[in-house]
């Protein structure tokens, strides 16, 4: 855990002292007046971004200086996953007077600055945001920021202030041990690049430090880029396969291309899960649909969010690491042979 989280947020002063101009002259430039010298203005900014100093929209407006909105940031509303985090953040927001207002960054640390940096300067009473991995700017805001921030969905890392999650490692571990206990040998793993998709990344090294203990590598691995689907679960399969045609188990990143990738392997009549066992992440409704029950893992979504939004609300009080851990649920479905 850090230790350097201030107590308070940041003031005028604080900038003033940093960058060696007055109160009024930061003050002038934050406002982006225009009677401020270039030289004095780059010192000013410099100053403010270095500290993580958010100016705010409220000042004078409210006597709390703070507003009944919760600020929640999420990479992407198009991944089924996090609508059901919102779910659980509302309703558990419910019966408070807090509003959840939503930020999406597309997974690009550049925007997750910018909608940070919008949403505190409305000074809202908390904040909800996905994943532990933020550019030094938006650290220094949330390190600074004086209120409730809750990091979601994973654990495996340093909170800024609390944590709520799963540890994608030992979720990682975890598949690759019931995959290994039924028999499976010739493993193959379907996933995004990972740059920005800390949590996959993570998952695939607890999975592949299990199978390291077992004295088992990956015998093939395929990539994609962009957003997930089930034809591109369908195509990276047929790749794979046709490539490594004796893989005997296909890991997925996430259910979505899973299911995808199971479609494709029962309309060519691959023996499943007899000759060949499916897996994916997340446990999404989408797989109530399909012929057969994806194996997968429930990342316990709905709780995430619910247990958050009860710190942010105060009606659960911050544990004392920062740390909520929730345990990833192994759901077997139907293709992973029974041990």
């Amino acid at each position: 855990m850090t230790t350097k989280r201030t107590s308070r947020p940041l003031t005028l002063r604080d900038v003033s002292e940093a960058s060696g101009v007055s109160e009024m002259t930061v003050s002038r430039v934050l406002r982006n007046r225009g009677d401020v010298s270039a030289a004095t203005r780059e010192k000013v900014l410099t100053a403010a971004r270095t500290l993580g100093y958010v100016p705010n929209k409220i000042a004078g407006g409210l006597a709390s200086q703070r507003v009944n909105l919760v600020a929640v940031i999420i990479p992407s509303l198009s991944n089924m996953v996090f609508p059901e985090v919102l779910g659980g953040i509302s309703a558990e927001l419910d019966d408070t007077g807090l509003q959840p207002v939503v930020g999406v960054t597309n997974y690009s640390p550049s925007r997750e600055d910018a909608v940070l940096y919008d949403m505190l300067s409305w000074r809202p009473s908390g904040v909800i945001l996905a994943g532990l991995e933020h550019s030094l700017p938006a650290r220094a805001m949330l390190d600074n920021v004086g209120l409730p921030v809750v990091e979601i969905m994973d654990i495996d890392g340093d909170a800024i202030d609390t944590a709520v999650g799963i540890s994608h490692r030992r979720a990682g571990a975890e598949m690759a041990a019931e995959i290994l206990a039924a028999g499976y040998r010739r493993i193959g793993f379907i996933g995004t690049h990972m740059p920005e998709d800390h949590r996959a990344r993570k998952r695939l090294a607890g999975f592949e430090e299990h199978l390291a203990q077992a004295g088992i590598t990956l015998a093939a691995r395929e990539y994609y880029q962009g957003g997930s689907s089930l034809q591109k679960g369908r195509e990276l399969t047929e790749r794979i396969l046709a490539r490594e045609p004796e893989l005997d188990f296909l890991y997925f990143s996430n259910d979505m291309i899973g299911a995808g990738g199971l479609l494709w392997c029962l309309e060519k009549g691959y023996d499943i899960p007899g000759k060949l066992g499916l897996a994916g992440f997340n446990g999404v409704d989408l797989l109530d649909g399909l012929p057969m029950r994806l194996t997968t893992t429930d990342a316990r979504r709905v709780d995430i969010g619910r247990r958050a939004a009860r710190i942010v609300a105060g009606k659960e009080p911050r544990p004392e690491n920062g740390i909520v851990a929730l345990s990833p649920t192994f759901l077997p479905g139907d293709t992973i042979r029974k041990g």
